[in-house]
């Protein structure tokens, strides 16, 4: 088994200690520089060992909340290690936060020092200073100013290690706040147990070490991207940050050439729908770009026939190795999880020689339940549970898991804590699902979401929102239909996709571009073949498509980038009583 360190408060030295001089963090400065710095390991325990003295010498105690407000950055992981050193709980804050999240995060977790990105994410703090009165300090992590309100005065390494050891795995290591797609977040308290058994379980199931990159552009306030910092430190690989603004990933993975590419299924979605589009610019593109899928799909399969050896060939110069190459050219693993990503872009993938692996868990549960791993893959399916959790399905469809990956409860929410966790100690998710004969896990949608027709039919919303997302048109899809004789969507345009369309097609489009009659013809076509794959109670009979897409600045998003269905419904709630009053085909 994979070594670790007994706590996160060690890694950083633990990690030194093995792999030294070896890069361990490769970043731009600025989104306008081209050349990348890195950072050994020996240097990362360094800035470590400063900033935990500088929160000691803030006042902060072994057991503190201290909260870090940020994008994902290299001085995001100095903080992060930083703060565990020093023995404190680390409390994420999203950096898309409102300030109603913000207060209400701060305040609920009872954080008293705040490490912010830059002077802006420090100024909504302080503004929100007077409803928080357990915030003793402020200071910002980057630039000139960083720490620099600090109390002059030495703080004895020797001390600071004492206390980083003194930590064990039963200590809370960090409460992270949910999504909160129904309500204000709760704060999931997380040990240093509970994600060293993450580590146990997963470690030997990704392919990682010296030499590897993996390439960090997740939020680091999620516990996804947390993971894989620990995961590739550990393993001696190096963290590569992405330099800039989110939507230039894609561009910028061909400079990075990550070994490893974790990720939400938006970005793969993406690579495909954009060589799509570039296939169907030339006469006849989309039949060959199907066809090269389904050859490269028999080649992973490693049942390629000898007849269509050159053409397999052929279809690695002129699509499966520039999609490669688009990645880098050396990803070798890939991850997907948070959302279901549809079968036919797992396909595409896998035919240029990029495979991708499902996961399944929640925060709740340390962030893994289930992965999809080289030697253990069943498309379709989330994989099998991890070494040391246990999975079943109850009665009535929900997905329950227990180990020593699953948090001890809700902090300060002792009601949510027995809502989400039973006496026997199994974790209630709330998402439906199945286990297959070998004991690979199917993810069917949320309990919470079950939709039930007037007629008494229950649907199951994300089935046929998943079919709908998988027409590169459709950005966002949300069936409504709860005590409704049958169910309507609501659905946003990709405006990339529309606008690639139309200039192929020598489209003039005039706004609101939603209300199209070519572009409404696209979304029917979407509809019509998502209707193809659901039972007849559970098809589209009318829908609407919204102006704009629904992001997380207007809520309508969680920072995981999960639909807040409740505040979609709301809002709509006029377009969705239109669409009954009109009236549908049956």
């Amino acid at each position: 088994m994979t070594q670790r360190p007994r706590t996160l408060s060690v890694l950083a030295e633990w990690a030194a200690d093995r792999h030294g001089e070896l890069p361990a963090l490769r970043f731009k400065r600025a989104e306008k520089d081209k050349a990348w710095q890195e950072v050994s390991y020996d240097g990362l325990r360094a800035a470590v060992r400063d900033v935990g003295c500088a929160l000691v010498r803030l006042g902060v105690e072994p057991g503190d909340r201290v909260a870090i407000l940020g994008e994902t950055r290299v001085e995001w992981t100095y903080a992060h290690f930083g703060a565990f050193a020093a023995g404190a709980v680390v409390v994420p804050v999203y950096p898309t936060a409102g300030d109603d999240e913000v207060a209400w995060v701060l305040g609920d977790s009872g954080a008293s020092v705040v490490v912010c990105e830059d002077a802006a994410q420090a100024g909504k703090v302080e503004r929100l200073r007077g409803k928080l009165p357990g915030v003793r300090r402020v200071v910002v992590m980057t630039g000139a100013e960083a720490y620099v309100d600090v109390e002059a005065g030495p703080v004895a390494v020797d001390a600071l290690l004492a206390r980083a050891a003194a930590r064990a795995p039963d200590d809370p290591a960090t409460i992270i706040y949910t999504s909160g797609t129904t309500g204000p977040p709760k704060g999931c308290v997380l040990t240093h147990g509970n994600i060293g058994a993450v580590q146990d379980a997963s470690l030997p199931l990704i392919e990682g070490g010296p030499g590897d990159a993996t390439y960090l552009y997740l939020p680091l306030a999620h516990l996804l991207a947390q993971l894989i910092e620990f995961t590739t430190l550990i393993e001696g690989g190096t963290l590569v940050y992405f330099g800039g603004r989110i939507e230039n990933v894609v561009a910028e993975l061909a400079e990075a050439r990550p070994t490893h590419l974790p990720s939400v299924p938006r970005l793969f979605e993406k690579v495909h729908s954009v060589v799509l589009s570039l296939a169907e610019s030339q006469e006849g593109g989309r039949e060959r770009f199907e066809e090269a899928v389904r050859i490269g799909v028999l080649a992973a399969d490693g049942v390629l026939p000898d007849e269509l050896r050159d053409a397999y060939e052929a279809a690695d110069k002129t699509l499966y190795g520039p999609v490669r190459q688009a990645l880098g050219g050396r990803v070798r693993w890939a991850l997907t999880g948070g959302a279901p990503i549809a079968p036919h872009v797992l396909d595409f993938l896998r035919a240029c020689g990029i495979q991708v692996f499902e996961g399944y868990g929640m925060t709740e549960s340390g962030g893994v339940i289930s992965l999809n791993h080289p030697g253990a893959v069943r498309y379709g399916t989330v994989g099998r549970p991890i070494a040391g959790c246990e999975v079943r399905v109850a009665d009535d469809g929900e997905v329950l898991a227990r180990g020593a990956n699953v948090f001890p409860g809700y902090h300060a929410d002792t009601a949510a804590t027995r809502a989400a966790l039973d006496d026997d100690g199994w974790l209630h998710t709330g998402d439906l699902g199945s286990l297959d004969e070998d004991g690979y896990l199917r993810i069917t949608g949320r309990k919470k979401d079950l939709i039930i027709t007037s007629a008494g039919k229950n649907l199951t919303p994300s089935l046929s929102e998943l079919a709908l997302q998988a027409s590169r048109f459709v950005s966002r899809a949300v069936m409504v239909g709860d005590r409704r004789p049958h169910p309507v969507a609501l659905i946003t345009l990709d405006a990339e996709e529309v606008a690639g369309w139309a200039a192929r097609g020598g489209h003039a489009l005039t706004g609101p571009v939603s209300a199209d009659p070519r572009v409404r013809a696209l979304v029917q076509e979407a509809v019509d073949a998502a209707n193809a794959q659901v039972s007849r109670p559970a098809r589209i009979r009318a829908f609407a498509v919204l102006d704009e897409d629904f992001t997380v600045e207007d809520g309508l998003l969680t920072p995981s980038l999960k639909v807040r269905r409740r505040a979609v419904t709301e809002r709509y709630a006029g377009v969705v009583e239109a669409l009954y009053e009109e009236g549908s085909p049956e």
